[in-house]
């Protein structure tokens, strides 16, 4: 039997960079983009011979798990999700000073042919068939709003035929049974698996978090590495803070990063302005940060931020939101 092929695969937004070992010593790879279209072109590469193939990702939250759902599906080829803190003591270890996504591959690919392979195991089947149904949810729900816009501005020109009128109200109607049925099989999704349906009652019992919101979260979050802690969440989230400083005299105002996944930072944000009226220790959090200066966007994005903590929480302990835990006054 062949000997493993080794795959280091340092993962962006855009780019996959990739180093392979075919038993022949380290091998700078190239660079693939991070699509299905250089997903399937990058196991033609692994899968050339009839050697096994172990690869070896960094966990990126979003943009990781499509690739590796690709690459596990392959023949002979077995995949490790490995913790980047890991992988950055491990950059120690071998003093290795510089980073750029070339060395960052190799540093994999060293990483993977030292330490014990862990295969990783893809999300069940609910969780992924939820997250899928959900995205779509949310494609329909912006195709409406753009049709809402059009019925708007066509309603405020007399001059519009009335037949392109009740083609887009038709269309709303469509948009929203297609909503309707898709919600419903989301449903069915969480209360088929115990472990989700848990956690659905659990975020609805946040005052803001209705069952659209939550199925949302649920699917977003479901899918991340189980030992992520809430601080990673949020920067999965793209919710830390951005500093802006050039020199000494140049510092602009700090925003968020808006660096990770854009569906679990739109689905946090209705919560957050709900329960910022209606769940009492929220309301007064966000009072409390109007009082210290704040603006009211600079308040509701630390809600989301502390409500996302909240929600880790919740899920690591197996229990419904705690107002008290969320915020005491005073304290």
């Amino acid at each position: 039997m062949k000997k493993h092929w080794l795959c280091g695969i340092d993962v962006s937004a855009k780019e996959l960079a990739v180093a392979i070992d075919t038993g022949r010593g380290p091998v700078w790879e190239g660079v693939f983009s991070n699509d299905g279209a250089g997903h399937r072109k990058l196991i033609r590469r692994l899968t050339r011979s009839r050697a096994r193939v172990r690869v070896c990702v960094e966990a990126t939250g979003i943009y990781h798990l499509d690739l590796c759902l690709a690459v596990v599906g392959a023949d002979r080829v077995e995949v490790a999700v490995v913790n980047p803190r890991a992988t950055k003591a491990f950059a120690v270890a071998q003093m290795q000073r510089s980073k750029t996504d070339r060395i960052d591959a190799l540093l994999l690919l060293e990483f993977v042919r030292r330490m014990e392979f862990e295969a990783w195991v893809p999300p069940k089947d609910s969780i992924l068939a939820l997250r899928a149904l959900s995205r779509r949810i949310q494609a329909l729900l912006v195709t409406r709003a753009q049709e809402k816009n059009r019925l708007h501005a066509d309603e405020a020109v007399d001059a519009t035929p009335v037949a392109i009128r009740e083609s887009i109200e038709r269309h709303i109607e469509a948009i929203n049974a297609e909503i309707e049925s898709l919600t419903e099989a989301a449903l069915e999704e969480v209360r088929g698996d115990a472990t989700l349906s848990a956690r659905f009652d659990h975020l609805v019992s946040v005052k803001g978090i209705a069952n659209a919101s939550a199925v949302t979260l649920l699917a977003e979050l479901s899918v991340l590495p189980a030992d992520m802690s809430a601080r990673q969440w949020v920067a999965h989230a793209g919710l830390d803070p951005k500093h802006a400083e050039s020199g000494s005299s140049v510092k602009g105002a700090v925003r968020i990063s808006k660096v990770g996944n854009r569906h679990l930072r739109a689905a946090l944000f209705l919560p957050a302005l709900v329960a910022s009226q209606y769940e009492p220790q929220v309301k007064a959090f966000y009072q409390h940060l109007l009082a210290a200066g704040k603006k009211p966007m600079q308040a509701l994005v630390a809600v989301m931020r502390k409500l996302l903590h909240a929600i880790h929480g919740m899920f690591r302990l197996g229990a419904d939101f705690d107002g008290a835990r969320f915020y005491r006054e005073g304290a």
